[in-house]
């Protein structure tokens, strides 16, 4: 089904696959003389995109850059996002946004939640896109995801967004998605900087059976490389005889959901089916063909047989938990078991019960609630699926609260149009499922919350712990897994009891696709390239500024403020979405939710470092000076953070920035899950330490770091600190020296470090200021 390659290969013609060993030496210069990895690698398609968005001109050493500095054609954001941006990059100096910057309204849509909040960041948003020219699609249109799709991704661009689903590999285009900073840096006309990245091929070969989906084979690739971290921070790059059998929604559908592999960006081959997807869009003019060279060489390969996927499920709380539907309907006791004991781990509670294998009796295993959602889900193709597999049979879910529901969510008001036109909204509504707008509520907990120790089937994009809506701290808990519409729509078949949609025995029949671009002309404020410097932005009470933070100081001391030791944690846990996101643009009124589903007393005593109130303080500075000399007036006191994987999942930056607003100024871990995470730190001036093993620290304790803006000056590779614990001698603790290695910055890294943020970067540049 999916074999990974965990050593270079070379691929010749985008299809023979040749291993990078010494046997193969003569047969790789028969291809090419000249063959090496060097020559190679520029022959990727990532190399061929990467390359023309490179700013910097390159030295002609026959070698790809070691470092690339970019820039991107389209920007993209969300209501959860795009107010925090924009006030950052006003605080920076904005004057206009200097390429496509479109703003969508798919996150925050409901404007029950908050009161007035969530509408007056969308009357910011619009007021921004008309000062500064941008485009502001309103609520209910679209998710973001899929306007992108329609409207801008095409073969050969690059689209930077502030969600981690940045990804349009499947019609050509790198994206990527990250923290508000860097769109901040794109907008300021500023690089995006990377280390060039590691690309991995996904050779897809064979035909996908009946009732396989999309999210069947994402899943498939998903569980095989995530936990090892095989594709982390990479690109990965689809190729193989399988695409062709794949049409443009289920290449989206695979695509999306690369974010949860940890790659950094994706991008397939292109051929009829992607001209004929931007020929319906009314972009012909925009095709191009894209294939690796004659000879291209890669960083590893994974090997996907279509033919041989299953229907899948990913169990909670990660789709990289994945499983063959047949094989947990077969033993569904024992894994169930495991699963639940696998969540208590990721949740650090011993008394959390999913009561998941309660539900297994002769009929089978009973499900709640089914969503189909999102960019991942909420495609044309998706959601014809479901309508042909139920056809004229009936949901058959079971009448009131206790049977099986099952809502629909089209991705756009489009494709909601063209599932009205062609009679699939009323045989869906009249089969009794529920048919909504587009929204991306289900994906993070904001529509659709399962009953306490519910269960819910959803092809979304994520089923991280409370992404459906729960507060397991208050008692709440259920659990949500990953699957295909297809398998989804059999479950609702078989009365609510789980099944895969390859027991149906009968394959979708493919319908026509007809773009009407009506519902975004009517409504789209679209004022890319034509800002009005006179237009005013338009202010809710909730929209604050950010609090003014201070450079780095001289001698820097770290109170533990939280100590988190499972196995990953995920942003959603470092600041919680859902309902908490309606304070998105109040930096301050946000921060209060900072780490609450994980260590509830984490803000209180972060706030305690910031405001000074540390009664053991001079202790703790008494130890300190019984073993180092230090000037007190030239003393940093902030609080950390200890996580062993912090970083998984989202790109919203307020998992870093809440942190700062607090007073935080590092970050000490095992490994950092993204590099978007990573960035989002460095962005905000915390410091991202890497530490082999467990701390010699606890929480509570604290870190001194003297000459820290020194050593990051001169890019020292460690330094001597200490720690002092106030848990073994309360009233007489000791100082320990330690040696900390220092973070590996580059030079822009370095620059943001040192200044404290990004705005006060961009602010002493503004104002002159030379390092």
């Amino acid at each position: 089904m999916v074999e990974v390659y965990k050593e270079a290969v070379y691929l010749s013609m985008g299809r023979e696959i040749i291993r990078d060993r010494p046997e193969n030496k003569d047969k790789l210069h028969g291809i090419d003389p000249n063959a090496s990895p060097e020559t190679a690698k520029k022959k990727t398609m990532a190399a061929q995109i990467l390359m023309n968005h490179e700013r910097q001109k390159q030295p002609d050493s026959g070698a790809l850059p070691k470092d690339l500095h970019i820039n991107f054609d389209v920007l993209a954001s969300h209501d959860i996002t795009y107010v925090n941006i924009i006030q950052t990059a006003k605080a920076s100096g904005l004057e206009e946004f200097p390429v496509p910057y479109v703003l969508t309204n798919c996150h925050n849509s409901l404007s029950a939640v908050g009161g007035t909040i969530n509408a007056d960041d969308h009357s910011f948003g619009l007021s921004a896109a008309r000062r500064y020219g941008g485009i502001y699609v309103p609520p209910h249109l679209a998710v973001i995801h899929s306007y992108i799709r329609e409207i801008f991704a095409a073969p050969g661009k690059m689209i930077l967004g502030s969600d981690s689903h940045t990804r349009y590999g499947s019609l050509g285009t790198l994206g990527a998605g990250e923290g508000g900073g860097e769109l901040v840096k794109q907008l300021l006309g500023q690089a995006y900087n990377i280390p060039y990245p590691k690309v991995i091929a996904v050779y897809l070969t064979g035909k996908p059976g009946p009732g396989v989906g999309p999210q069947d084979a994402a899943l498939a690739i998903i569980g095989a490389v995530f936990k090892d971290g095989f594709a982390k921070n990479t690109v990965l790059e689809f190729v193989g005889d399988g695409i062709a059998y794949l049409g443009a929604d289920f290449r989206a559908g695979i695509d999306i959901m690369t974010t949860e592999t940890a790659c950094w960006s994706s991008v397939w081959e292109t051929d009829d089916i992607t001209k004929q997807y931007l020929g319906i869009h009314n972009r012909d003019e925009e095709y191009k063909k894209m294939s690796p060279g004659d000879l291209a060489f890669y960083d590893g390969l994974i090997y996907v047989d279509l033919s041989k996927i299953k229907p899948m499920i990913a169990l909670p709380f990660h789709p990289s938990n994945v499983f063959e539907i047949d094989t947990l309907l077969e033993n569904p006791g024992d894994i169930l078991r495991q699963a639940e004991k696998d969540a208590r781990e990721v949740m650090e509670n011993t008394e959390i019960s999913l009561d998941l294998a309660a539900r297994v009796s002769k009929k089978g295993l009973r499900i709640d609630q089914g969503i189909i959602a999102g960019c991942a889900g909420g495609t044309f193709d998706n959601i014809m699926a479901v309508r042909t597999l139920i056809g004229a049979h009936g949901c058959a879910g079971g009448q009131g609260n206790e049977g099986f529901s099952l809502s629909v969510y089209p991705g756009s008001q489009p494709i909601f149009l063209e599932l009205t036109n062609n009679g699939a909204i009323s045989s869906l509504v009249a089969q009794g499922i529920i048919v909504r707008s587009a929204f991306c509520g289900p994906c993070f907990g904001a529509g659709d919350v399962p009953a306490n120790k519910g269960l819910s089937i959803r092809h979304v994009t994520r089923n991280f712990p409370s992404r459906e809506g729960s507060k397991p701290n208050q008692g709440q808990i259920s659990s949500v897994c990953l699957m295909d519409s297809r398998s989804i729509a059999a479950t609702a078949l078989n009365g609510g009891y789980l099944a895969s949609a390859e027991s149906l025995g009968r394959a979708e029949a493919l319908t026509s696709y007809y773009f009407n671009s009506s519902p975004y002309s009517s409504r789209v404020y679209n004022g890319a390239g034509k800002p009005d410097k006179n237009a005013a932005l338009q202010y809710g009470p909730n929209i604050t500024d950010w609090p003014p933070m201070d450079s780095l100081g001289k001698n820097l001391l770290l109170k533990i403020a939280a100590y988190i030791n499972d196995p990953v944690t995920t942003t959603d846990e470092l600041i919680p979405s859902g309902e908490t996101s309606s304070f998105r643009s109040n930096p301050l009124g946000l921060a209060e939710f900072t780490l609450s589903r994980k260590d509830p007393s984490y803000v209180g005593k972060a706030r305690a470092v910031r405001d000074k109130n540390l009664t053991e303080l001079p202790l703790v500075l008494s130890a300190l000076r019984d073993c180092v000399s230090f000037n007190e007036n030239e003393l940093q006191i902030c609080s950390a953070i200890f996580a062993r994987r912090p970083g998984d999942g989202s790109a919203r930056e307020q998992a870093a920035s809440c942190q700062r607003v607090l007073g935080g100024r590092a970050n000490f871990a095992n490994d950092y899950a993204t590099k978007r995470y990573r960035s989002n730190l460095i962005n905000w001036g915390i410091l991202p330490f890497i530490i082999q093993g467990q701390p010699r620290f606890a929480n509570g304790d604290y870190v001194f770091i003297p000459e820290i803006d020194k050593a990051v000056r001169e890019s020292a590779l460690s330094i001597k600190a200490y720690m002092v614990s106030t848990d073994s001698d309360k009233d007489n603790p000791k100082a320990e020296a330690f040696l900390l290695d220092m973070p590996e910055l580059n030079d822009s890294e370095r620059e943001l470090i040192l200044a404290g943020s990004l705005i006060n970067l961009n602010k002493e540049k503004l104002n002159g200021y030379t390092d």
